[in-house]
Protein backbone atom coordinates (compact mmCIF):
# COMPACT_ATOMS: atom_id res chain seq x y z
CA UNK A 1 0.00 0.00 0.00
CA UNK A 2 1.37 3.13 -1.25
CA UNK A 3 0.89 6.98 -0.28
CA UNK A 4 -0.63 8.44 -3.45
CA UNK A 5 -1.65 12.24 -2.75
CA UNK A 6 -1.35 14.64 0.31
CA UNK A 7 -3.51 17.79 0.71
CA UNK A 8 -3.62 20.55 3.25
CA UNK A 9 -6.83 23.24 3.90
CA UNK A 10 -4.98 26.11 5.03
CA UNK A 11 -7.92 28.07 5.94
CA UNK A 12 -10.63 25.70 6.93
CA UNK A 13 -13.39 25.21 4.48
CA UNK A 14 -10.95 26.60 1.40
CA UNK A 15 -9.80 25.01 -1.61
CA UNK A 16 -7.29 22.34 -1.11
CA UNK A 17 -3.53 22.62 -1.62
CA UNK A 18 -1.81 19.56 -2.92
CA UNK A 19 1.77 18.60 -1.82
CA UNK A 20 4.70 16.69 -2.84
CA UNK A 21 5.46 15.91 0.88
CA UNK A 22 4.66 17.50 4.05
CA UNK A 23 5.74 17.55 7.73
CA UNK A 24 3.67 16.22 10.30
CA UNK A 25 2.98 17.55 13.36
CA UNK A 26 1.30 16.76 16.73
CA UNK A 27 -1.91 18.31 15.02
CA UNK A 28 -1.71 17.36 11.84
CA UNK A 29 0.23 18.21 8.62
CA UNK A 30 2.10 21.76 9.04
CA UNK A 31 0.03 24.57 7.80
CA UNK A 32 -2.86 22.49 7.45
CA UNK A 33 -5.92 24.39 8.90
CA UNK A 34 -4.69 27.16 11.80
CA UNK A 35 -6.95 29.73 9.96
CA UNK A 36 -10.56 30.22 10.04
CA UNK A 37 -13.79 32.32 9.11
CA UNK A 38 -15.91 33.15 11.76
CA UNK A 39 -19.65 34.74 12.10
CA UNK A 40 -20.81 37.61 14.08
CA UNK A 41 -20.83 34.88 16.91
CA UNK A 42 -17.30 34.06 16.83
CA UNK A 43 -18.84 30.42 15.12
CA UNK A 44 -16.91 28.81 12.14
CA UNK A 45 -18.48 29.53 8.45
CA UNK A 46 -17.49 26.36 6.49
CA UNK A 47 -18.58 24.39 3.11
CA UNK A 48 -22.05 23.64 4.68
CA UNK A 49 -23.22 27.33 4.99
CA UNK A 50 -21.79 28.59 1.68
CA UNK A 51 -20.25 27.23 -1.10
CA UNK A 52 -18.40 30.00 -2.33
CA UNK A 53 -15.70 28.92 0.00
CA UNK A 54 -14.65 26.50 -2.94
CA UNK A 55 -13.41 29.85 -4.42
CA UNK A 56 -10.82 30.61 -1.68
CA UNK A 57 -7.58 29.77 -2.23
CA UNK A 58 -4.81 30.17 0.64
CA UNK A 59 -0.94 29.41 0.53
CA UNK A 60 0.96 29.60 3.44
CA UNK A 61 4.14 31.64 3.41
CA UNK A 62 6.70 31.93 6.44
CA UNK A 63 4.91 34.12 8.83
CA UNK A 64 1.27 34.29 7.03
CA UNK A 65 -0.42 33.32 4.19
CA UNK A 66 -1.67 34.74 0.61
CA UNK A 67 -5.31 34.57 0.17
CA UNK A 68 -6.16 34.68 -3.23
CA UNK A 69 -9.44 34.12 -5.44
CA UNK A 70 -10.27 34.61 -9.07
CA UNK A 71 -11.20 38.30 -10.08
CA UNK A 72 -9.83 39.42 -6.49
CA UNK A 73 -6.69 41.13 -5.64
CA UNK A 74 -4.20 38.79 -3.34
CA UNK A 75 -4.10 39.32 -0.14
CA UNK A 76 -1.11 38.89 2.35
CA UNK A 77 -1.87 38.25 6.10
CA UNK A 78 0.43 38.04 8.28
CA UNK A 79 0.00 35.90 11.63
CA UNK A 80 -1.99 38.47 13.91
CA UNK A 81 0.84 39.38 17.00
CA UNK A 82 -0.78 40.24 19.85
CA UNK A 83 -4.19 41.78 20.80
CA UNK A 84 -7.02 40.46 22.59
CA UNK A 85 -7.78 36.41 21.64
CA UNK A 86 -11.38 35.91 20.91
CA UNK A 87 -13.33 32.70 22.28
CA UNK A 88 -14.69 31.14 18.71
CA UNK A 89 -16.12 27.70 17.81
CA UNK A 90 -15.83 25.20 15.12
CA UNK A 91 -19.49 24.52 15.12
CA UNK A 92 -22.43 26.34 17.09
CA UNK A 93 -23.09 23.03 18.67
CA UNK A 94 -19.58 22.26 20.19
CA UNK A 95 -19.04 23.50 24.01
CA UNK A 96 -15.76 24.41 24.26
CA UNK A 97 -14.91 27.51 23.09
CA UNK A 98 -11.07 28.24 21.40
CA UNK A 99 -8.92 30.96 22.07
CA UNK A 100 -8.00 32.64 18.57
CA UNK A 101 -6.25 35.96 17.18
CA UNK A 102 -8.08 37.82 14.78
CA UNK A 103 -6.54 38.25 11.57
CA UNK A 104 -7.67 42.11 11.32
CA UNK A 105 -9.72 44.54 9.16
CA UNK A 106 -8.30 43.82 6.01
CA UNK A 107 -8.64 40.45 5.80
CA UNK A 108 -12.07 40.97 6.99
CA UNK A 109 -13.42 42.69 4.47
CA UNK A 110 -11.60 40.92 2.00
CA UNK A 111 -13.83 37.72 2.98
CA UNK A 112 -16.41 39.42 3.30
CA UNK A 113 -16.58 40.30 -0.38
CA UNK A 114 -15.54 36.70 -1.40
CA UNK A 115 -18.38 35.51 0.65
CA UNK A 116 -21.40 38.08 0.70
CA UNK A 117 -21.19 38.42 4.54
CA UNK A 118 -19.76 40.22 7.60
CA UNK A 119 -17.18 37.47 8.71
CA UNK A 120 -13.88 37.12 10.25
CA UNK A 121 -10.72 35.69 9.91
CA UNK A 122 -8.75 34.14 12.79
CA UNK A 123 -5.61 32.69 13.39
CA UNK A 124 -5.17 29.34 16.10
CA UNK A 125 -2.10 30.31 17.67
CA UNK A 126 -1.70 27.04 19.98
CA UNK A 127 -3.76 24.60 19.05
CA UNK A 128 -5.68 23.52 21.68
CA UNK A 129 -8.88 20.92 22.82
CA UNK A 130 -12.51 22.16 21.30
CA UNK A 131 -13.68 19.10 21.88
CA UNK A 132 -14.99 18.07 25.58
CA UNK A 133 -13.20 15.73 27.19
CA UNK A 134 -15.00 11.74 27.05
CA UNK A 135 -16.75 12.85 23.93
CA UNK A 136 -14.83 10.70 21.33
CA UNK A 137 -13.65 6.77 22.21
CA UNK A 138 -9.81 8.47 21.22
CA UNK A 139 -9.56 11.93 22.61
CA UNK A 140 -6.78 13.94 21.29
CA UNK A 141 -6.65 16.23 24.14
CA UNK A 142 -5.20 19.78 23.02
CA UNK A 143 -3.33 18.27 19.61
CA UNK A 144 -6.30 19.74 17.51
CA UNK A 145 -6.22 22.38 14.90
CA UNK A 146 -9.30 23.84 13.72
CA UNK A 147 -9.74 20.25 11.77
CA UNK A 148 -13.81 19.07 12.83
CA UNK A 149 -12.66 16.55 15.42
CA UNK A 150 -9.38 14.58 14.47
CA UNK A 151 -5.55 15.82 12.92
CA UNK A 152 -5.43 14.02 9.74
CA UNK A 153 -8.28 12.27 7.53
CA UNK A 154 -7.13 9.45 5.27
CA UNK A 155 -9.31 8.11 2.49
CA UNK A 156 -8.75 4.80 0.63
CA UNK A 157 -8.74 4.33 -3.44
CA UNK A 158 -10.15 1.58 -3.43
CA UNK A 159 -13.09 2.49 -1.61
CA UNK A 160 -13.50 5.76 -3.42
CA UNK A 161 -14.02 2.83 -6.72
CA UNK A 162 -16.71 0.65 -5.09
CA UNK A 163 -18.39 4.20 -4.30
CA UNK A 164 -18.35 5.17 -8.10
CA UNK A 165 -19.35 1.86 -9.02
CA UNK A 166 -22.22 2.12 -7.25
CA UNK A 167 -23.21 5.33 -8.51
CA UNK A 168 -23.04 4.01 -12.02
CA UNK A 169 -25.33 1.24 -11.30
CA UNK A 170 -27.86 4.05 -9.97
CA UNK A 171 -27.16 5.77 -13.41
CA UNK A 172 -25.30 8.66 -11.27
CA UNK A 173 -21.51 10.46 -12.35
CA UNK A 174 -18.50 9.25 -10.63
CA UNK A 175 -17.37 11.67 -8.17
CA UNK A 176 -13.87 12.50 -7.33
CA UNK A 177 -11.89 11.95 -4.09
CA UNK A 178 -11.84 15.95 -3.69
CA UNK A 179 -15.72 15.68 -2.71
CA UNK A 180 -14.15 13.78 0.56
CA UNK A 181 -11.49 16.46 1.10
CA UNK A 182 -8.65 13.93 2.99
CA UNK A 183 -5.30 15.13 4.06
CA UNK A 184 -3.87 11.40 2.90
CA UNK A 185 -4.75 9.02 0.17
CA UNK A 186 -3.77 5.33 -0.27
CA UNK A 187 -3.68 3.15 -3.14
CA UNK A 188 -3.19 -1.08 -2.93
CA UNK A 189 -5.70 -1.84 -0.14
CA UNK A 190 -9.11 -3.97 -0.82
CA UNK A 191 -11.96 -1.24 -0.92
CA UNK A 192 -13.06 -0.79 2.67
CA UNK A 193 -10.14 -2.28 4.32
CA UNK A 194 -10.14 0.83 6.49
CA UNK A 195 -12.96 0.10 8.27
CA UNK A 196 -11.14 -2.66 10.12
CA UNK A 197 -8.02 -0.17 11.07
CA UNK A 198 -9.38 1.47 13.20
CA UNK A 199 -7.68 0.97 16.87
CA UNK A 200 -4.63 0.40 15.08
CA UNK A 201 -1.07 1.97 14.08
CA UNK A 202 -0.57 2.82 10.34
CA UNK A 203 2.89 3.41 9.45
CA UNK A 204 3.21 6.26 6.84
CA UNK A 205 6.91 6.45 5.33
CA UNK A 206 8.94 6.09 9.08
CA UNK A 207 6.03 7.67 10.78
CA UNK A 208 3.85 6.06 13.21
CA UNK A 209 0.02 6.94 13.41
CA UNK A 210 -2.94 5.59 15.35
CA UNK A 211 -6.09 5.14 13.85
CA UNK A 212 -8.99 6.61 15.70
CA UNK A 213 -12.27 5.15 13.72
CA UNK A 214 -14.46 5.89 10.57
CA UNK A 215 -15.32 9.35 9.61
CA UNK A 216 -18.74 10.29 9.53
CA UNK A 217 -19.73 12.37 6.57
CA UNK A 218 -21.79 15.24 5.54
CA UNK A 219 -23.43 17.76 2.93
CA UNK A 220 -20.06 18.69 1.89
CA UNK A 221 -19.30 15.64 -0.14
CA UNK A 222 -22.17 16.69 -2.59
CA UNK A 223 -19.88 19.93 -3.24
CA UNK A 224 -18.21 20.29 -6.12
CA UNK A 225 -15.02 21.68 -5.01
CA UNK A 226 -14.15 23.44 -8.38
CA UNK A 227 -17.37 25.29 -8.97
CA UNK A 228 -18.84 25.12 -5.78
CA UNK A 229 -22.47 23.36 -7.43
CA UNK A 230 -24.05 21.05 -5.02
CA UNK A 231 -26.11 18.31 -6.07
CA UNK A 232 -27.52 14.67 -4.16
CA UNK A 233 -25.11 12.90 -4.13
CA UNK A 234 -22.30 10.92 -3.45
CA UNK A 235 -25.01 11.39 -0.03
CA UNK A 236 -27.61 10.01 -0.99
CA UNK A 237 -25.87 6.64 -2.55
CA UNK A 238 -23.43 6.65 1.10
CA UNK A 239 -27.07 6.55 3.08
CA UNK A 240 -27.97 3.53 0.92
CA UNK A 241 -24.70 1.32 0.74
CA UNK A 242 -22.40 2.75 3.81
CA UNK A 243 -25.31 3.51 6.45
CA UNK A 244 -23.60 2.44 9.79
CA UNK A 245 -24.64 2.71 13.49
CA UNK A 246 -26.76 5.34 11.87
CA UNK A 247 -23.93 7.32 10.16
CA UNK A 248 -22.84 7.27 6.77
CA UNK A 249 -18.75 6.67 6.84
CA UNK A 250 -15.89 7.24 4.69
CA UNK A 251 -12.52 7.52 5.23
CA UNK A 252 -10.89 6.94 8.42
CA UNK A 253 -9.72 9.69 11.04
CA UNK A 254 -6.13 9.41 12.04
CA UNK A 255 -4.23 10.71 15.33
CA UNK A 256 0.04 11.50 14.69
CA UNK A 257 2.46 9.59 17.19
CA UNK A 258 5.81 10.64 15.86
CA UNK A 259 6.46 14.15 14.13
CA UNK A 260 8.40 14.32 10.49
CA UNK A 261 8.50 14.16 7.01
CA UNK A 262 6.07 12.65 4.63
CA UNK A 263 6.28 11.64 1.11
CA UNK A 264 3.91 10.75 -2.05
CA UNK A 265 5.62 6.96 -2.83
CA UNK A 266 5.94 6.31 0.89
CA UNK A 267 4.82 3.06 1.82
CA UNK A 268 1.90 2.49 4.33
CA UNK A 269 1.40 -0.06 6.68
CA UNK A 270 -0.75 -1.75 9.06
CA UNK A 271 0.49 -2.81 12.23
CA UNK A 272 -1.53 -5.72 13.54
Amino acid sequence: MRLTSIHTYPVKGCHRVDHDGAFVQAWGLAGDRRWMVVDADGVGVTQRETTRLVDLRADVRPGGLTLRADGRPDLDVPEPAGGEPLLVRTFRRRELRVPAVAAGPAADAWLGALLGRQVRLVWLARPTRHLSVGSREYDTGDQVSFADVYPLLLTNAASLGALNGWLAEAGEEPVPMTRFRPNLVVDGAPAWAEDGWAGRSLRVGGLRMRAAGPCERCVVTTTDQETGVRAKEPLRTLARHRTIGRKLLFGLHLVPVDSGPLAVGDRVVVEP
